[in-house]
């Protein structure tokens, strides 16, 4: 069942299409040669060309280009061997040229498609409309003086990907669903960081809302929302403000808005433009950009593997559930990590110390998977440990909490601690006795007819051999002699 919203004169539906800009990784800028650095001191990584002085002519980066490219097949979208740089105009006091160099009519990608997974299993496909190459503009700083604003050209021409979905998301989940694939799938190219706080990646939201089976009403887009969680806010808040304006006989103007994640409303920016209002013209500085086959298939061949693949060949080959082997993935690191950890070993086992323990550890020391402080190879050889029974599962946990306070190798821990594992028998048996000999009255009832007592002797011989028992000896040998 689709997110819908009650309202007087019955169900609405939402209908939403997004439109993120991505920062293109690359180290100069789409026309310059400018560093595209994050954090320089303001209008220190400006070109002549970005500060948009008389004469001077754009040079078209080619990293750019083929970084727009990887994305496209990324998608599984098409790639245009032909397309067009417009000019696209408006005046604002951060855009120095008083256009802004895109792509309007003719873009370098085309239809698309991303698989996403809701939180009830669910798998949709979303469709993406394009993907185009464009400059960004600059910052207005407004909290350096009472009295005026400043402008910082540092940002003005990074290359942005724009990639625009189509309108198929029907429910704020679905939207912070598809912007979490879509940042995973740019973080496994190495196309763009999704660094939204540092503005990297944002998004336009485009809302409306309709009757079951009516044809779409007026949208409104929603202004560079810079987190996943203010972008299903957003939704909710501009979906449910255009039902009660529907509902009470007006109007939804199309026009752009922004949200108010403190006041939990979105609020008007400006009146919508529609293209003819920009007045796009093919920018005359600049060639149509003609990509051969051949360049585009050799990019191909380069690709990583991405998320699904990635996803799909760690049950296969590791034998990990889906839901677990989403989570691994999650992040390219994570999967890195996990993998130099399985590789050779019990996969599932791999799966339950990464999850469970090291997640764990790393949130508790406020660490990531790159600062972990127990190496893949560290957190292997505590894993062969098990397998060949030096230490047991207990132990184990032991031995990995010294790992992550010391950053010692887990055979160093086993031997300085005197951690190996008992699986001498005659060691088991002797603890076995003194047990028996410790608990008569248990020992009794259990011989008439108190089977669930075991536990109780195994806990107990455990506790004798400080837990260094080999639990699965100790099982065995204890239904010897309780049964004899």
């Amino acid at each position: 069942m689709s997110y819908t919203i009650e309202g007087r004169t019955g169900t609405w539906e939402i209908v939403v299409g997004l439109e993120v800009h991505a920062q293109v990784i690359s180290h100069s800028k789409l026309f310059s040669g400018a560093s595209t650095t994050f954090g320089g001191d303001p209008n220190t990584q400006v070109s002549l060309v970005d500060a948009a002085f008389p004469g001077m002519l754009p040079v078209i980066n080619h990293e750019c280009v083929a970084q727009a490219i990887r994305t496209g097949l990324g998608l599984n979208a098409q790639i245009n061997l032909f397309s067009r740089f417009d000019r696209k105009n408006y005046f604002y006091a951060d855009l120095p040229q008083g256009y802004q160099i895109s792509q309007f009519e003719h873009p370098i990608v085309g239809k698309g498609t991303i698989s996403i997974e809701l939180q009830n299993g669910d798998v949709r496909e979303i469709g993406i409309t394009r993907l185009h190459l464009e400059q960004d503009a600059g910052k207005l700083l407004h909290d350096q003086d009472p009295t005026k604003s400043f402008v910082d050209l540092n940002r003005s021409g990074v290359a942005l990907m724009e990639i625009v979905s189509e309108p198929d998301i029907r429910e704020p989940e679905e939207a912070g669903a598809y912007l979490r694939k879509l940042r995973q799938i740019l973080r496994y190219l190495g196309t763009c960081d999704g660094n939204m706080e540092e503005g990297s990646m944002r998004a336009d939201v485009n809302v409306s809302v309709r009757k079951a089976g009516e044809p779409f009403r007026t949208r409104c887009e929603i202004k560079n929302v810079n987190s996943i969680r203010f972008v299903m806010q957003a939704i909710e808040v501009e979906a449910a403000r255009q039902v009660e304006i529907w509902e009470n006989g007006g109007e939804v103007d199309q026009e752009t808005r922004l949200f108010d994640p403190g006041r939990g409303e979105t609020r008007t920016m400006r009146s919508k433009e529609d293209a003819h209002d920009y007045r796009y013209f093919p920018d005359p500085d600049l060639l149509p950009l003609v990509l051969e086959q051949a360049w585009v298939d050799e990019l191909a061949t380069k690709l990583p593997e991405l998320p699904d693949a990635k996803r799909a060949r760690f049950q296969a080959e590791y034998g990990i559930a889906f839901y677990d082997a989403g989570v691994l993935i999650a992040e390219q690191a994570v999967a890195d990590y996990y993998e130099a950890v399985a590789r050779g070993r019990d996969g599932k086992l791999a799966a339950t110390w990464v999850m469970g323990d090291l997640f764990a550890a790393l949130n508790r020391t406020s660490n990531t998977i790159e600062t972990s402080p127990v190496s893949a190879d560290a957190l292997g050889k505590m894993l062969d440990l098990i397998a060949d029974k030096t230490i047991n599962g207990k132990i184990a946990k032991e031995v990995f909490e010294d790992m992550v306070e010391t950053g010692e190798s887990p055979d160093a821990i086993v031997e300085k601690k005197g951690l190996r594992q008992v699986t001498d028998t005659g060691t088991i048996d002797a603890a076995i006795t003194a047990v028996l000999e410790k608990h008569p009255d248990k020992l009794a009832e259990y011989r008439s007819g108190k089977d669930k007592l075991f536990g109780f002797f195994v806990g107990q011989v455990m506790k004798e051999t400080k837990g260094k028992a080999n639990p699965a000896m100790v099982n065995e040998a204890l239904k010897t002699h309780l049964d004899a």
